[in-house]
């Protein structure tokens, strides 16, 4: 790992690593958020995943979890959102190719050369923080659009891994959506039955969620009908999964409406994560 930005933040330090990833064969980089209670000893993380066209400076940058992040003790870890440089395999669309890994592991070629995210950011990039980082390893997931899509699909498959899982407007069921059939076709082939795993919906309706999930979604959202949270929450209620599913009145699909509600999910993964209600914490 190596430093690349640092700043001091709300009495802890946000840092910005690159390093030579072995899974996506590629320099990737990386932001992390240390809380001021890790000089005293190890934390629990946040995991934030981005969305389409953003790298990890878009939440780190307008996010507004750092403040959040450093009232409950929790890291946050800011992936990027594919892999990049000379040599990756891109697209001239923005939905598809570097800046659009939709955190899964492709098959098809030119993409499986280097997009691993899943890997990335399941194994590779946690193994790294782990061994490197003052964090106790209790860990939870979040994140925006695409980024929620791979939060809540690397949670409820790895239950074992994330001890709470939220998102902000997910891509919640890419599998019937043009902001997921498109994509998971080319990473993964033509053959849909390849696709359950990385379909929030369908994977709720078969794994659920041993926990209460947190969603958030805003009413005026202008991506409403290609993210289909309908499915989700109708696959929620069917299968009585535990949980919250917000539609926030007249919000939109930017970082204001993300900002907006980062004290929420960060007070609501502190509950869980430690085991206790958080300090301020809602919703509870």
């Amino acid at each position: 790992m190596e430093s690349i930005a640092r700043n001091r933040s709300f009495g802890g330090t946000q840092t910005v690593y690159r390093h030579a990833s072995k899974v996506c064969d590629t320099q990737m980089t990386f932001a992390v958020y240390l809380p001021p209670q890790a000089e005293d000893g190890p934390v629990p993380a946040l995991w934030y995943l981005s969305g389409l066209t953003c790298t990890h400076e878009n939440a780190m940058v307008k996010g507004g979890f750092q403040e959040h992040a450093a009232e409950h003790g929790i890291a946050l870890i800011f992936p990027d959102t594919s892999p990049r440089g000379e040599g990756v395999a891109d697209d001239e669309a923005y939905d598809l190719g570097q800046g659009a890994g939709f955190y899964l592991n492709a098959t098809r070629a030119p993409w499986s050369g280097h997009y691993r995210m899943y890997d990335y950011v399941l194994e590779e990039l946690r193994d790294l923080v782990c061994g490197a980082l003052p964090l106790n390893g209790d860990h939870g997931i979040t994140g925006h659009s695409m980024g929620g899509h791979g939060a809540l699909t690397l949670a409820l498959r790895n239950p074992d891994k994330f001890r709470s899982v939220s998102a902000f407007a997910p891509i919640a069921n890419p599998s019937q959506s043009d902001w997921g059939r498109k994509q998971l076709s080319a990473y993964l082939g033509d053959d849909e039955s390849n696709w359950a795993d990385h379909d929030a919906t369908s994977l709720m309706r078969e794994n659920g969620w041993p926990g209460d999930v947190l969603i958030d979604q805003g009413s005026d959202d202008q991506f409403f009908d290609l993210l289909r949270p309908q499915a989700l929450a109708d696959v929620m209620t069917r299968t009585r999964q535990a949980g919250s599913f917000r539609i926030q009145p007249g919000y939109d699909h930017s970082y204001f409406f993300v900002s907006t509600f980062a004290g929420d999910h960060v007070a609501w993964h502190a509950q869980r994560l430690f085991g206790r209600r958080s300090n301020g914490g809602k919703p509870q």
